[in-house]
């Protein structure tokens, strides 16, 4: 399921739901007052017990309830794509389905202890946002339909909070990332992370819609190990635009490489080794497992909570744990915490968590990430030619930009510069299949492309030493150089004219134009 929001918005009478679908919100509304009451409700006092008992709370139970928020909610989206596809009644059928879904799952949280309610309530309101922006409604139309659940929500602000209580980021409040949990719902927009929403939103939407774009045709890499581990796809991508823009072959200063950015040594350590031939940090796939099995690692020690993960994962885990036992219970927006980290993890963190938030959430902001056909197919090549020379016959069909990028990502075992044999087989965007047997067959202008490839930039005269021996004069030095004068040489090593005496022994700088 794309969460692009390139498409034009429908209204509910265009789109076959007739208006059919917001009386039964209204119902789920209800509903969740009901839920919101019986939660409310104080617990019959519970029989006396020795000491140490306790209510016992079922873990495994309460995770599934929650990862049913999650498959109900992609139902509910499968059927708004429907209904925009033209099947109206299927798309219907589908969304009643996840409601139904959703409410059953709602009805057994209130009833489970441990289990909060607030979670399906925060479920309501976003079924009903994606329903608003598919149907097109305006505004006022939006709110009023936000304000059914937030009712039952008890949506309101802190009685008796002061402002240095809702002051961010003295305040400690996490992100936990727990299984079944949906990371929309839980990203505090708080002042740093506003902060980084604006940047994302300004100066950084060119990187933000380039990642977004080298993401689509990456996502079949990559996102498979994130929803095998049960983590939020949204995460992945934040990480991957704030750390390379979704570049395969980004190195950094600090040698950090590949799409997630892992350094040498923590790279081997979960798995990613290579040979002078290829760099395993650069594979997609297998970067994004090590990924995985980082995340999950730093998770467990700190607790589920997100933010340390991050700041363990861009400002080292050694230091996290340092300022975690140091200050414990405390959380990454606490000024023990925050001010104690470098101003790149500082920034970072926030950074991570507003890129989640608008993969989530674009239209908020008014943001419109383009639509990508991202299925993946091959060519097989018919003439030797090399990835920019392809990139070059290929021009920019469906992609202004071009294809350079995209290819190298989709090839990342594939010098750029290196000409492939025919019939070799190279990973392209399906669309590109047939544009590549029109255009790439083109004998004169795969011709001038070639001589493109085989241009070099020029290159400046490289110096080597000389010892001067007996019987050299400057004049038969400079000859042999075959790139300089007698005056450009006697310059070039302080010998003075119009003698240009020369001693045995003596080191001259030589250019050289080979």
């Amino acid at each position: 399921m794309q969460l692009a929001t390139g498409e034009r918005h429908l209204h509910p009478a265009r789109s076959g739901l007739s208006g059919r679908l917001w009386p039964r919100l209204g119902l789920l509304g209800l509903a969740a007052l009901l839920l919101q009451a019986c939660a409310s409700t104080p617990p019959a006092a519970p029989p006396s017990s020795t000491a140490g008992e306790a209510l016992l709370i079922d873990d495994a139970r309460i995770n599934a309830l929650y990862e049913r928020i999650g498959e109900t909610t992609s139902t509910f989206q499968a059927g708004l794509e429907l209904v925009r596809a033209g099947s109206p009644e299927g798309g219907e059928a589908a969304q009643n389905q996840a409601l139904d879904g959703l409410d059953a799952a709602a009805r057994e949280c209130a009833e489970t202890p441990g289990c909060e309610s607030q979670r399906f309530f925060a479920a309501y309101r976003t079924l009903i946002r994606l329903q608003a922006f598919s149907a097109g409604m305006d505004s006022a139309e939006r709110e009023t339909a936000d304000l059914a659940v937030s009712a039952s929500e008890g949506e309101h602000e802190p009685v008796g909070a002061s402002a240095a209580e809702t002051r961010l980021p003295e305040i400690e409040r996490g992100t936990r990332l727990l299984r079944g949990r949906d990371l929309r719902e839980l990203i505090v927009l708080n002042e740093p992370v506003r902060a980084a929403l604006d940047d994302w939103l300004t100066w950084m939407r060119p990187q933000l819609i380039e990642s977004w774009i080298n993401y689509q045709y990456l996502r079949a890499d990559m996102a498979p190990a994130y929803a095998e581990a049960g983590l939020p796809e949204a995460l992945l991508f934040a990480i991957l635009a704030k750390e390379s823009a979704g570049r395969v072959h980004a190195y950094s200063r600090a040698g950090a490489a590949g799409p997630l950015q892992f350094m040498p040594a923590t790279g081997r350590r979960y798995g990613l080794g290579g040979d002078a031939s290829f760099d395993e940090r650069l594979d997609p796939a297998k970067a994004t497992r090590a990924n995985v099995a980082y995340i999950n690692d730093q998770l467990r020690i700190f607790n589920d909570n997100l933010e340390l993960t991050l700041a363990a994962y861009n400002g080292g885990e050694n230091r996290m744990k340092r300022l975690a036992q140091r200050h414990p219970g405390r959380g990454f927006w606490s000024d023990p915490i925050f001010f104690a980290l470098p101003t790149e993890t500082r920034d970072y963190v926030p950074k991570v968590l507003a890129a989640a938030y608008l993969f989530l959430h674009p239209a908020e902001f008014n943001l419109e990430f383009p639509l990508i056909d991202n299925q993946i197919g091959s060519i097989e090549l018919t003439r030797r030619a090399s990835l920019g020379e392809i990139a070059i016959c290929l021009g920019q069909t469906h992609l202004p930009s071009g294809w350079f990028r995209t290819l190298r990502n989709l090839n990342p075992r594939v010098s750029p510069e290196e000409r492939l044999a025919v019939g070799a087989r190279l990973r392209v965007p399906s669309k590109l299949v047939e544009v590549y047997a029109d255009r790439c067959q083109d004998s004169a202008l795969m011709q001038r492309v070639a001589s493109l490839h085989d241009a070099r930039h020029p290159q400046g005269p490289r110096t080597i030493r000389y010892v001067v021996r007996r019987g050299d004069t400057l004049a038969a030095i400079a000859k042999r150089s075959r790139c300089t004068s007698v005056r450009e040489l006697a310059a070039l090593n302080g010998i003075k004219p119009p003698k240009y005496a020369l001693k045995v022994g003596q080191t001259l700088t030589l250019p050289t134009c080979s």
